[in-house]
């Protein structure tokens, strides 16, 4: 992200065939959604980023010398444009929106450009609602582009000052993970938190699960959040270098049976299992960049789809697998999960919101695994 003297708000034009064509100040000015007289920067090079950020360093440098503000725009040759603007409300004027009904959100993540893994609909959905309001701008990455595409349009039509963004991801895919990732410095201008939360059970004992439905959750529960921190680390690596104050985070939403074993439902918890291995070593390792590295694991989420889908959720597969002992209905399984909670209920979206502004806020807390269960599972 780059350090100035400003707040800087980015914004991306997607007609990539007309930035290819602009070389020149001039004829950047001569776009209709240019501000008159406004002040620029034309970066040169293209691919190497520590070339294109050094050149960065050194206009800037130049301009702040003749000049005593910021420039208002840079545009980063054949790649796109970056406006800039001490806060959001200005920032409009500089991109064409003359609209005087966009909300300027103060919240907890005002401005931190988040992606959240499975964020189009149930807790991943959730978790991009909340931040939402919260002022970030959320990254919605999920393989379902209809209903990932649906969910940012719903967050834009709020028309807050902070945006959404959807991009199809198959986070098991190390290139499509590397994608997203890409995408989103394209779209926003850097990356402050990732949020691995994408994952998928299939119940079962040693007798009813297959090796292949097996190798698919570790993909999906396990593998992807290494890919996701790999290549989420890299960019904030480049960031830290530059902005010597700051710390960014590698969320991963684990699961209460991350904490503790379950019956007939091995294959979820030994991912989750090793995804707290994974946090702890990620932590050690990224700490020093000022990257910290978190599990949150949440207790049983009844209202969104993986327990309560009437043909694929876990309360039926449950029942089928015969996993609660004299269940004869749905309900029955539901009930038996309550009497565990000593909350009484299940966990809902709120919860784990809380618990994702707390490591984001806390400077001087990495590698832990955050029980959110309703006093279920309480650490030792």
């Amino acid at each position: 992200m780059l350090a100035s003297r400003e707040k800087v708000l980015t914004a991306r034009f997607d007609d990539r065939e007309a930035f290819q064509k602009i070389s020149t100040a001039k004829e950047l000015q001569d776009l209709p959604f240019v501000k008159e007289g406004a002040g620029m920067l034309v970066i040169e090079e293209t691919s190497d980023p520590d070339k294109i950020i050094a050149e960065l360093e050194l206009k800037l440098s130049n301009w702040y010398t003749a000049n005593p503000t910021h420039p208002n725009y840079i545009l980063l040759k054949e790649n796109g444009l970056v406006a800039i603007a001490e806060k959001a409300s200005c920032l409009n004027s500089l991109l064409g929106d003359k609209s005087e009904n966009v909300t300027v959100v103060t919240g907890r993540v005002q401005q931190k450009i988040i992606i959240v893994t499975g964020g189009a609909q149930g807790f991943g959905g959730g978790l991009s609602e909340v931040l939402f309001e919260q002022g970030a701008n959320i990254v919605v990455a999920d393989l379902n582009e209809e209903t990932g595409s649906h969910m940012a349009n719903c967050l834009n039509a709020k028309n807050q000052s902070n945006r959404a963004f959807f991009v199809k991801v198959n986070v098991a895919d190390a290139a499509s993970v590397e994608n997203m990732i890409a995408a989103t410095v394209k779209q926003f201008g850097g990356l402050d938190a990732i949020i691995s939360n994408a994952g998928i059970l299939r119940a079962g004992g040693l007798e009813e699960m297959t090796p292949e439905s097996f190798s698919l959750m570790t993909d999906v529960n396990y593998k992807a959040y290494f890919l996701c921190a790999k290549y989420a680390s890299a960019v904030m690596k480049q960031q830290s270098h530059f902005r010597k104050d700051y710390f960014m985070d590698i969320i991963q939403i684990n699961s209460k049976s991350g904490l503790k074993g379950s019956n007939r439902n091995f294959a979820y918890a030994g991912g989750k299992f090793g995804g707290i291995g994974l946090t702890q070593s990620f932590a050690m390792e990224l700490m020093p960049s000022r990257i910290k590295v978190n599990s949150i694991c949440p207790g049983n989420f009844y209202e969104g789809p993986l327990w309560s889908d009437p043909e694929k959720g876990l309360f039926i597969q449950y029942l089928k697998a015969g996993k609660v002992p004299g269940a004869k209905k749905l309900e029955d399984v539901k009930a038996f999960y309550d009497a565990q909670v000593p909350a009484g209920r299940g966990c809902r979206v709120m919860d784990v919101a809380r618990a994702v502004f707390y490591v984001i806020e806390q400077e001087y807390e990495t590698g832990q695994a955050i029980p959110v269960t309703g006093g279920q599972i309480m650490l030792k």
